[in-house]
């Protein structure tokens, strides 16, 4: 494919997305289709990417746009289920597709069809966050499809990457498939952490937003590329680096903030965009490789059906498993504790301490209840990395014999992703709306977060005032004094709203509003690294503290 038809391909994306947005549909399902249709346009040819590209050029900035704004403490917190289904459920699924597929698909071997296993066992969060967001899922459902995106691809790229190399008669790294896993987690995870400590470190020199913004959008491509060359998960890398760049975020300045919130939104809307488009241009010619193999169209998507009914309903199978071992653990360690009067008091007695200490107590741990683990149970839409996989598998084994079923496995991997956004991705809404999903608590603890940062700053606030009034500008009549005093505690403690025009004596007004707001910054901070303060919480109270700064700035910024 020429350059002009890739460049009307992003941008037909790209308009197809906001048509679809005003319209409030979805616009994965609508590029998807528009995109089939396309594909038959006279004269379209094919949009061939080798699968290093989607992997390295598409992959890593959109899973490093999802780690910088998840919250690490939600990761922890959520970290058994996001890990059941990032790599348990990802496992399971390639062998349940694997040992299936051997046994429908006549040209598929057995390591050939743990081939599609692999390839098809990734689930992509990005439909189903979005879906999530727009109908407001409660947070801990968002935590875990996000956190379980981070980790699945990981995963599934080293079963993928394992039974490729058993069938094709290559070699792996290491041979072991445990050891290799473990290898590829602990070195991608600390290339990442060293990646981003080195970045902090450079864009804290830089002083300039606009640099450091650049050095962000590198920051991704260059772990993901790093870890490869140790042979290592690439993947964890990124995640790793943008965790470790997220959280310290907070210690650079508001216009890199800022700025990085509008670059990686719009970064995450064209290659999310360019993903789907590139499903839907795919279909007409994966149809037509199987006729040029000599089998029967109809026939391989029959199969291809198939398993597609494996792939939807292996997922609801094993979360309903999980939610029905965790309810009857739930149920046996309440009763422990409610006959157990030593438990209950060292309970309590902890908790006391953790308080004492400033920090949050600890809860006895809560799961989803039947109606979220449904709705997580139908989030296994198909996306970038089911794609990369497919395109990826070898065309000869080491011996130089054609890859076996190669064919039938990027036919059968399409439909699945296709399939899965389309029956999962249409239903998903409904499903959510009919359950009325709400939780008063998270709701009530949401609240009482926010509230919680807010005299976190209102305190840090009082901190500067004093201060200021201690050792005021010389020559500053009382009166005016008063007045700035008044008018910056008043603007500290509306945090949406900012200074209006004229407000305040200038220059003066300007730079004590601004001390506030650093107060306020770090002393929200410094809650949350204790955690005396939820993550989530601090990040939106921060981001109102930026746009405030932003606009006294803006205001007032040949006087400051």
């Amino acid at each position: 494919m020429n350059g002009v038809q890739l460049l009307l391909v992003i941008v037909g994306a790209i308009a197809v997305t906001g048509l679809a947005q005003r319209r409030g549909l979805q616009p994965a399902l609508v590029i998807t289709v528009v995109g089939f249709a396309a594909s038959f346009i006279p004269g379209f040819t094919r949009l061939e990417l080798d699968s290093e590209i989607i992997l390295g050029v598409v992959l890593p900035p959109l899973l490093y746009s999802a780690a910088l704004q998840f919250s690490f403490g939600s990761f922890v917190r959520n970290l058994r289920p996001i890990l059941g289904l990032g790599v348990g459920l990802v496992v399971v699924t390639a062998l349940v597709v694997g040992v299936f597929s051997a046994w429908v698909v006549p040209a598929l071997s057995l390591g050939a069809a743990l081939v599609l296993g692999a390839i098809v066992a990734p689930p992509d969060a990005v439909t189903a966050v979005a879906i999530g967001r727009k109908l407001g899922l409660p947070k801990r459902v968002m935590s875990i499809l996000t956190g379980e995106s981070l980790v699945n691809d990981a995963a599934a790229l080293t079963l993928f990457s394992i039974t490729v190399a058993a069938v094709a008669g290559t070699h792996t790294f290491l041979e072991n498939p445990l050891l290799l896993f473990g290898y590829g987690s602990v070195v991608g995870i600390a290339v990442g952490l060293v990646l981003a400590v080195v970045a902090v470190a450079i864009r804290r020199l830089l002083k300039d937003s606009g640099l450091e913004t650049v050095l962000g959008l590198i920051v991704p491509f260059a772990a993901y590329l790093l870890a490869e060359q140790f042979e290592a998960s690439g993947v964890l890398a990124v995640v790793a680096a943008g965790f470790a760049v997220g959280t310290s975020s907070a210690r650079t300045g508001y216009e890199t903030r800022l700025q990085e919130r509008q670059v990686w939104s719009s970064l995450d809307v064209l290659l999310e965009a360019f993903v789907f488009a590139y499903m839907g241009l795919q279909l007409r010619f994966v149809i037509q490789d199987i006729s040029d193999a000599g089998d029967s169209v109809w026939a391989v998507f029959g199969l291809g059906a198939l398993v597609l009914l494996v792939v939807l309903f292996i997922r609801p199978i094993w979360v309903f498993v999980s939610f029905g071992r965790n309810f009857l653990t739930d149920k046996i360690m309440r009763r422990t504790i409610a006959s157990d009067e030593r438990l209950r008091e060292r309970m309590r007695v902890a908790n006391e301490h953790r308080v004492a200490r400033g920090r949050k107590p600890k809860q006895y741990p809560v799961f989803l209840n039947w109606r979220e683990s449904l709705v997580v149970s139908w989030t296994g839409m198909r996306g970038v990395v089911t794609l990369a996989a497919a395109a990826g598998v070898p065309l000869v084994l080491a011996n130089g014999d054609p890859f076996p079923g190669r064919a039938e496995i990027q036919a059968i991997a399409f439909i699945v992703a296709v399939g899965t956004l389309l029956v999962q991705g249409l239903t998903l809404p409904l499903l959510i709306r009919s359950l009325g999903l709400s939780d008063p608590e998270q709701d009530e603890y949401d609240l009482a977060q926010s509230a919680h940062a807010r005299e976190v700053a209102r305190a840090a606030s009082a901190g500067v005032f004093a201060e200021f009034l201690r050792s005021p500008p010389a020559d500053m009549p009382a009166e005016v004094l008063e007045r700035i005093a008044e008018r910056v505690a008043r603007q500290s403690d509306e945090a949406e709203r900012a200074p209006g025009p004229g407000e305040g004596p200038g220059a003066e007004f300007g730079a004590l509003y601004r001390r506030v707001l650093h107060a306020q910054r770090v002393a929200v901070v410094r809650e949350r690294d204790a955690d005396r303060l939820d993550d989530d919480a601090a990040r939106e109270f921060l981001e109102r503290l930026d746009y405030q700064e932003a606009a006294i700035v803006s205001q007032l910024g040949d006087r400051l």
